[in-house]
């Protein structure tokens, strides 16, 4: 059965850095109506098996396929390289939004010949799907990648914006591999939050990719193409988590703006 404009836009994480791609999403698209998944017992994904993820992700989809979603965004760059594709067979029905396609396609129209850093967590950088898909571009991009697997811990746990998170952030970005960069992918939707050092470390002179923005932008257009912009004004957005935690209650008022009430969905009862 096709999607109906009024259905929910389903978005999910390990934790609170698909709140980034949330809150891009929400401003972007401020009529939409918004389920968002943490899945806060099993974080970070950046250190678990393909299979670990894949796992998950799959629970995950099939609690946003019950919730009624028209769409599904995979606000994660390791479970978009570990599970994507499987994603896409297993929910043929609506349209499957990863976060590296639409970074690729930015990267493609904006930096032919260039040398593009990127950091990521491990599974994102082993996974190597960002060097694959730039090197089919064939537009003379040289990637530049470093796995910084500290930095989503650490967001988590809320260290930024302080002396611990400068000086973590700053032994990753003076590491041989992101020397001579023109422009820096963070390859991780934590990594936004940390997005103002990442800038005064570069003192504001790096062009920095934050794939938040780029992924509302790319899920705004298929959803016009698709005639499936909500116009009826709902707002009316749910937060679902595979364990409470008070962190990322925070962290939901802080993006939203308002007390949001968690509902807790374990992915194995």
């Amino acid at each position: 059965m096709r999607p109906t404009p009024e259905q929910p836009i389903g978005i999910f994480d390990s934790g609170i850095g698909g709140l980034t791609v949330a809150h891009a999403i929400r401003t972007e698209l401020p009529q939409e109506n918004i389920i968002y998944f943490g899945d806060t017992a099993h974080l970070p994904y950046g250190d678990k098996s393909e299979a670990a993820i894949q796992a998950y992700s799959v629970k995950i989809a099939d609690a946003l396929l019950k919730k009624g979603c028209k769409v599904i965004v995979i606000a994660c760059n390791s479970a978009s390289s570990a599970a994507y594709e499987l994603l896409k067979e297993y929910a043929r029905h609506i349209k499957i939004i990863n976060v590296i396609d639409p970074m690729i396609e930015l990267v493609a129209n904006r930096f032919a010949n260039k040398h593009i850093g990127l950091i990521g967590t491990k599974r994102t950088v082993q996974s190597g799907v960002y060097a694959r898909k730039i090197e089919e571009l064939n537009e003379g991009i040289t990637l530049h990648s470093l796995a910084t697997p500290l930095l989503a811990p650490m967001i988590e746990e809320g260290f930024f914006d302080n002396k611990i998170s400068h000086e973590i952030i700053a032994q990753y970005l003076a590491e041989p591999e992101l020397q001579n960069i023109e422009a820096l992918i963070l390859a991780c939707t934590h990594y936004p939050l940390i997005k103002s050092e990442i800038n005064d470390y570069y003192n504001n002179q790096m062009t920095i990719l934050d794939s938040s923005q780029v992924v509302a932008v790319a899920l705004r257009k298929y959803l016009d193409e698709e005639k499936l912009l909500n116009s009826s004004g709902g707002k009316q957005h749910e937060f679902l988590v595979s364990d409470y935690t008070d962190s990322f209650e925070a962290s939901t008022r802080i993006f939203f703006q308002k007390t949001v009430h968690l509902e807790r969905y374990p992915l194995w009862s």
